[in-house]
């Protein structure tokens, strides 16, 4: 076997490894049963989150348009190391969740009052679209863009969203890109507009 080719097949060879450990990159395993807060006792408390008690208590009564109330690792300590997590999304009528991505995870929404109109974007730039009942369960995959609307008029909607991540993070991309430093004309340049249309977009953001 050639140099040249030795060197063709190690490559090969590294370049399967490398993508089988970015395919099934996610939270790392843990070596117990729990990860242990730092101080104090351990008992049921600890394995118990009591914040979503708002879904079913009094409703504020002029709730903002969207809502989102998360169970992760930052909220619920106890899921450090356990791979889960959940978010619910209250929507109002006519309100939206904008585009966004969770880099960590692909997140699996179920529609538990009212109705949405969903999506994602893959990476051949192809649009998914669906309308989702109460009852109805959807799933966007990890790191792609999507979004969910609520085009009712008058009925508010709820869902439940799981992810295989105890932080899947997010990323807003509407908040990332006129919320942020980046220059106006590379904005610009990169929406094929002028400064002063990014500037009047980023003051909705200030």
């Amino acid at each position: 076997m050639s140099s040249f080719t030795l060197k063709v097949v190690l490559s090969l060879i590294i370049s399967t490894f490398t993508l089988m450990k970015l395919t099934r990159a996610g939270d790392p395993d843990i070596l117990t049963d729990f990860i242990s807060p730092l101080t104090g006792p351990i008992d049921a408390n600890f394995f118990t989150y009591t914040g979503f008690r708002a879904l079913v208590g009094p409703q504020n009564t002029s709730p903002p348009p969207f809502k989102v109330l998360k169970a992760t690792m930052i909220e619920f300590p106890s899921l450090n190391g356990q791979s889960v997590s959940y978010a619910s999304l209250q929507f109002q009528p006519k309100s939206i969740n904008p585009p966004h991505t969770h880099p960590r995870s692909a997140e699996l929404l179920l529609v538990i009052q009212g109705a949405l109109q969903v999506g994602f974007v893959d990476t051949t730039n192809k649009l998914f679209t669906q309308n989702l009942q109460t009852g109805d369960i959807f799933v966007f995959p990890k790191g792609l863009v999507h979004f969910q609307h609520n085009v009712d008029e008058k009925i508010p909607a709820l869902a439940l969203s799981a992810f295989g991540s105890a932080n899947a993070g997010t990323i807003s991309l509407p908040n990332t890109l006129f919320n942020t430093s980046i220059d106006d004309n590379v904005l610009a340049l990169a929406f094929k507009t002028d400064v002063s249309t990014v500037q009047n977009l980023k003051k909705g953001f200030a």
